[in-house]
């Protein structure tokens, strides 16, 4: 699927929504729905619902710079369309942006958390890196570990991590990056909020691999050469936001590049010491 925002208002009133946890600790929750188009399975989820305010999240918009990022990046992932649209939740239209993506699993594959997966194979005693590393996983976990840092994703637990296999071929990978929605300045609802928040600050986040600190898990790499095959630049912003202008506010949109610029440079500094 291609990376693209779709801003001709579409009507998706026929999807019908399911609740999803809201993990992250925030009010409200996200609501997912799928359906198949020329035999191909569309999953599509909202940004954060309030039952009196609608929706009220950008997540869906985080998940449009995250894709455009690991398409700078040069790091195998999910990619996702933003589109404009009308949707009705419990009888009421709401005119919102919501996401959609493919199904990543390939004909015949199966799926699991990585948190299961490691529940029933791991060894005892050995940590989620060690265990993910002797599965040939190193370089896909050191990748999420420093994507994770540069947005501030708060929500990598066990099942944001995806194993798939092929019984009957005696295969079994771990699934291209997806989820990125709650990150970056996931917890602003307002231009005030957004004045405050504090780019550089450490938060908690929920880290199946390492601590609940992506500055801290970010600091066990210190000893790895730069791992990405492509570069954020200064040319890369126009890329990352086009479109979005006409969602996010200008200020908004400021503060993610200067958030992600700027942790950009620091991992950087990590990989020149």
């Amino acid at each position: 699927m291609e990376t693209k925002v779709i801003l001709k208002k579409q009507n998706l009133t026929h999807l019908k929504w399911s609740h999803a946890r809201n993990s992250s600790g925030t009010v409200g929750t996200y609501l997912k729905s799928q359906e198949t188009i020329d035999g191909h399975k569309i999953y599509y989820k909202l940004s954060l619902f309030d039952t009196e305010k609608g929706i009220i999240g950008h997540e869906c918009v985080n998940e449009i710079i995250v894709d455009r990022l690991l398409t700078i990046l040069q790091v195998e992932h999910l990619h996702y369309q933003l589109i404009h649209a009308d949707i009705e939740i419990e009888g009421h239209i709401y005119e919102t942006w919501l996401c959609a993506s493919e199904d990543f699993k390939q004909p015949k594959e199966t799926k699991a958390a990585l948190d299961n997966y490691y529940s029933v194979n791991a060894s005892q005693g050995q940590s989620h890196y060690d265990f993910c590393v002797a599965q040939g996983w190193q370089e896909y976990i050191d990748t999420m570990i420093v994507i994770d840092y540069l947005i501030l994703n708060r929500d990598r637990h066990g099942a944001n991590i995806e194993v798939l296999r092929n019984a009957r071929k005696k295969t079994l990978r771990i699934a291209p990056l997806f989820d990125h929605g709650l990150s970056f300045l996931c917890s602003c609802f307002t231009e005030d909020d957004i004045n405050k928040f504090d780019i550089q600050e450490d938060r908690a986040c929920q880290n199946f691999i390492g601590t609940r600190s992506t500055l801290e898990n970010i600091s066990l790499l210190s000893n790895r050469p730069y791992i990405f095959k492509g570069r954020l630049t200064e040319n890369s912003r126009d890329y990352i936001f086009k479109d979005l202008d006409k969602i996010l506010s200008s200020e908004h949109i400021d503060k993610i590049w200067e958030m992600l610029s700027s942790r950009y440079k620091y991992y950087e500094n990590i990989c020149n010491s």
